[in-house]
């Protein structure tokens, strides 16, 4: 799958994923019980990740594709009520280890024992072992690997899969590509990949065993290929399509400071979503009008310590005043799911469903002090510009009033301790992006000072369609007409309410649905840097009396393929 478009020429540098940090802390006898849980949650984990691999491994015709699936078995297999897990159960009972170094103490014990076997395949059976047993440490301890920052300059990363915490970790220019065996084109690390302008191709299965480190290949992050070993001929080609899309761009750079407004004087704001500090150049060099959506997840990661309140407000002030007065909206931690901080991971337990389970602001008032340190490090960076506040996973009305009576005591005890702050607080919206919150956004209108609109998540759950999951990320179809139909309705509420709403998904950066945001009378769009400038230009092509007509013809639709078929043909007049 194509997930973050443009072209590049380079040499492979293959995620070595052999270092885990194993932490050798024992645990007391109450703790037992937990630890257990970790390590079977952690097999239950790894098992997922290899019949992903194993499915993904079956769509592509080849005799590769048939050894990994069989490769993919054997390894379920050992974390199947095998010595492995059993061992590793015994000696958290026993000895009192922890789940990981429970685990490395039986993969070297195993390992060493077919080692020594004088039958050669028994012997190599060692490696899988190691393999199996790698895989499941690193499922536990839930860290990134440091192997990622021994890659040259410019290398094109090849990996079984990237973490959000590893594009946390990219330094600039270090990777210009990557290309990953797992992963969805709507999930976070495609998201993060888009706003960085990296090139990106995800769910090539075979990858990682067909690549070595220092092979020169291309990546096409458009078409979703990869072409391994070029001819010249091939080199030629993808070099002038190199400069043809490069031409593009530098003629789409010519945009950046014409206004964002349609052809009949309708003014749009387009701001950027940002995902690390990084961004925010690409953000102000695509002429973003502020930020629509700072994910404040970035301060959590990579680190093994939840940062306090001081730190938060350095990071924050600092983007803050970058802007320059320019808005900055900051959406409080939405930690869970694919973005799980290594800090709290011994005080919250993944449930089954990631997705569906403790997170935004469910966890934020399960564990207020971790509201209360973001409210009051985003309090204080608001007195270096324009900042308002954004509630991740709002449901219902109670948790927007419990967040604001927290907002309101984190305030009054800033002013008490000497900390100025604006005599205004800051607005504190909700972000709209459960099916339960936009059916009853007229409820949480009461207590919003704005809505945002997260169209990833609301896809997602109205659809019972995992983004991230390469099995069925091709059928997410934010298109879908009782999609379209939630958003209409909540811009429609809030418009009536007056008070403000924003698109802040991938859906806002998209060309295409441009006419149909601006048809339900949507006035800000929040997006990936890279896309801003795309879609300030199709705004310049648009007239918006039309787009509410069309918007209306489209919503009389029952089926996502003729509401594209609809949007294509008004493009195209266009």
């Amino acid at each position: 799958m194509g997930a973050s478009g443009g072209i590049v020429i380079g040499r492979a540098f293959v995620l070595d994923r052999q270092i885990v940090h194993v932490s050798r802390k024992p645990i007391s006898q109450d703790a037992v019980q937990a630890e257990c849980k970790r390590l079977h949650d952690g097999v239950a984990e790894s098992i997922d990740q290899l019949k992903r691999l194993k499915s993904q491994s079956s769509s592509a015709e080849s005799a590769a594709s048939e050894e990994l699936g069989f490769l993919m078995d054997a390894y379920i297999h050992m974390l199947t009520q095998s010595r492995l897990v059993r061992g590793a159960e015994e000696l958290i009972v026993s000895r009192k280890l922890n789940a990981v170094h429970a685990v490395s103490e039986v993969i070297d014990a195993i390992a060493e024992q077919f080692s020594g076997m004088e039958d050669s395949y028994l012997a190599a059976r060692a490696t899988d072992i190691r393999e199996v047993g790698l895989r499941l440490m690193r499922c536990l301890i839930g860290e990134t690997d440091r192997a990622m920052d021994n890659a040259p300059q410019g290398s094109i990363l090849i990996a079984e899969d990237v973490s959000p915490a590893d594009m946390a970790r990219f330094e600039p220019g270090q990777l210009t590509a990557f290309v990953t065996a797992l992963g969805g084109a709507e999930g976070h690390t495609a998201i993060m990949a888009r706003s960085l302008g990296i090139p990106a191709v995800l769910g090539a299965a075979d990858i990682v065993r067909g690549v070595a480190g220092g092979d020169q290949i291309i990546i096409d992050g458009g078409r979703g290929e990869v072409i391994l070993s070029p001819s010249d001929a091939d080199i030629e080609h993808y070099t002038q399509r190199r400069a043809d899309w490069l031409a593009a761009r530098e003629k789409l750079a010519s945009l950046r400071d014409v206004p964002s407004s349609t052809r009949d004087g309708i003014d749009i704001d387009l701001h950027a979503n940002i995902e690390l500090p990084i961004e925010l150049a690409a953000a102000l060099e695509n002429g973003a009008t502020g930020i629509g959506l700072l994910r404040s997840e970035f301060m959590f990661m990579n680190k093994d310590y939840l940062p306090d309140e001081d730190e938060q407000y350095e990071e924050l002030a600092d983007i803050v005043k970058r802007m320059d007065g320019k808005p900055v909206t900051i959406r409080t931690l939405d930690i869970g799911g694919e973005k799980l901080a290594v800090a709290l991971q011994d005080e919250i337990v993944s449930g089954p469903n990631p997705a569906l389970g403790l997170r935004g602001i469910r966890l934020s008032l399960r564990k207020p002090e971790l509201l209360e340190a973001q409210f009051a490090a985003i309090l204080r960076a608001s007195l270096h510009g324009s900042v308002r506040v954004l509630l991740p996973m709002v449901v219902n009305v109670h948790e927007m009033t419990r967040a604001r009576q927290i907002y309101e005591a984190v305030a009054k005890r800033l002013r008490k301790d000497g900390h100025p702050i604006p005599e205004t607080l800051p607005p504190l919206g909700a972000m709209i992006e459960i099916p339960a919150a936009a059916l009853a956004a007229d409820t949480l209108a009461r207590d919003s000072d704005f809505f945002a609109i997260g169209t990833n998540d609301l896809t997602q759950y109205t659809l019972a369609i995992d983004r991230t999951d390469d099995q069925v990320a091709g059928m997410f179809d934010p298109l879908h007409p009782a999609v379209l139909r939630l958003i209409r309705d909540v811009i429609k509420v809030a418009r009536e309410r007056d008070i403000p709403v924003s698109v802040c998904g991938e859906m806002a950066g998209d060309p295409r649905y441009v006419p149909l945001f601006i048809g339900f009378g949507l006035r800000n769009l929040s997006m990936s840097p890279v896309n801003l400038l795309l879609v300030k230009q199709r705004l310049r092509r648009l007239d918006s009396r039309n787009s509410e007509h069309q918007a209306n013809r489209v919503m009389e639709q029952w089926d996502s393929a003729r509401i594209a078929m609809m949007l294509d043909d008004f493009n195209d007049l266009a």
